[in-house]
């Protein structure tokens, strides 16, 4: 369980900068999007509260989209929004994904997208983030979450980089105009036969553990069933046994026992707030040598060990404390869909799918940082705005 994807590059970083032309970036919006769209089983987008985001375009704002992020194919569905108002955007992705071939450096390139070093202080991305925010002429999208969590009913913490972004834009735009975040809400829900869907994986899932097939029992059942499995074989392999307990309670403890000990080796024991940050921060601490090629072959083993355990950390948290409480079709999907992912670092496309995207308020930025006692006051009423459209959005039982 939990292969890790090829998310870190060993190799010194170099900035990508995005194609500042406006040719492609309509072409694509034009001819590719939806296509792209359906090659994910999105077959049908539906978009609310446009009149929120032409506002603010028509007011010449400085506008950021926050959206929450499911699903790999969530930025092809924010071109599909901006590109039915005859628009396109710039945004950040990971290096990594410059790196997997010079076809897709270029089409992301082109798209209007930039490279930002996770494992680093990338000042170049950080500095034409809030040049392009401030001079308004595309708006900027950041997806704050900074994880796929296919989990369309939870967000993981937001990390306040998206506010970092957001306040000096708005410091370097000055008395030139309004800098605006806009929460964008992404639901999907899936319109084709979800228990066959879902059957499907499980029957293959069990096949793997050489387990007979249970039809008999309830999707929710099978579930819980290799679920539990698949966490047993972790706590035997790191813990070595399998432990009692609630499951939620045993994914807390086996990701303390991974990560932990790499704060206290890396960070003096320092630890961030929720594990996506963790990660992040014990990342930034491993990796820059690493990437320098000087280390000796036992160390640079040792450094890929803590990463496979940062990843496998990061993995685990993303099946939410509880999601099954309340066995949704969409939920029973998505789990089972990273119970796939997990297993095979793919999962297959569930189709027909249908997105339903929700622009929210403008929310305008202050240049001077607030303070609050429960965080970054900004990226507080970003996650309440989100969370409230996601609400809205659930498919009625």
């Amino acid at each position: 369980m939990v292969r890790m994807q090829n998310v870190v590059v060993a190799e010194p970083y170099r900035f990508v900068p995005p194609h500042r032309g406006g040719f492609w970036p309509w072409l694509f919006g034009k001819l590719l999007v939806r296509r792209k769209l359906r090659d994910f089983g999105v077959e049908q987008v539906e978009f609310k509260g446009l009149e929120r985001l032409q506002a603010s375009f028509a007011a010449g704002h400085g506008v950021m989209l926050t959206p929450n992020h499911c699903r790999p194919c969530d930025p092809f569905v924010i071109l599909a929004l901006l590109a039915g108002e005859g628009r396109s955007a710039y945004s950040m992705a990971s290096w990594h994904l410059f790196k997997q071939s010079w076809m897709q450096t270029w089409f992301l390139r082109h798209a209007g997208v930039f490279s930002i070093y996770r494992e680093g202080l990338d000042r170049d991305s950080l500095r034409l983030a809030f040049e392009l925010l401030a001079e308004a002429k595309r708006p900027l999208v950041l997806f704050p979450e900074g994880v796929i969590t296919r989990a369309n009913d939870r967000l993981v913490n937001l990390m306040e980089g998206t506010s970092f972004i957001a306040r000096n834009a708005a410091k370097l735009r000055g008395d030139k105009g309004q800098v605006v975040v806009h929460p964008v809400a992404i639901r999907y829900l899936h319109e084709g036969d979800t228990t066959a869907s879902i059957t499907a994986v499980l029957t293959d899932i069990e096949h793997r553990l050489s387990w007979r097939p249970r039809p008999d029992l309830s999707i929710g059942d099978r579930l819980a069933k290799v679920g539990e499995a698949l966490l047993a074989l972790k706590e035997l392999e790191h813990l070595g046994a399998p432990q009692t307990g609630l499951i939620a309670d045993r994914l807390d403890r086996l990701i303390d026992h991974l990560l932990v000990p790499l704060e206290q080796q890396w960070l003096k024991g320092k630890r961030e707030v929720g594990v996506v940050a963790r990660v992040k921060s014990l990342r930034i601490a491993i990796v820059p040598e690493l990437a320098g090629g000087e280390l000796d072959e036992v160390e640079r083993v040792k450094r890929w060990k803590h990463l496979e355990d940062c990843y496998l950390a990061q993995q685990l948290s993303l099946y939410p404390r509880g999601y099954l409480d309340e066995s949704t079709p969409e939920r029973l999907l998505e789990t089972v869909e990273r119970f796939d992912e997990d297993l095979t670092d793919d999962a297959r496309i569930h189709r027909p799918m249908r997105a339903v995207v929700e622009v929210g308020e403008a929310i305008p930025v202050s240049a001077q940082r607030e303070r609050a006692p429960g965080g970054d006051p900004l990226m507080e009423t970003v996650r309440t705005a989100i969370e409230a459209m996601l609400a809205t959005s659930r498919r009625k039982s």
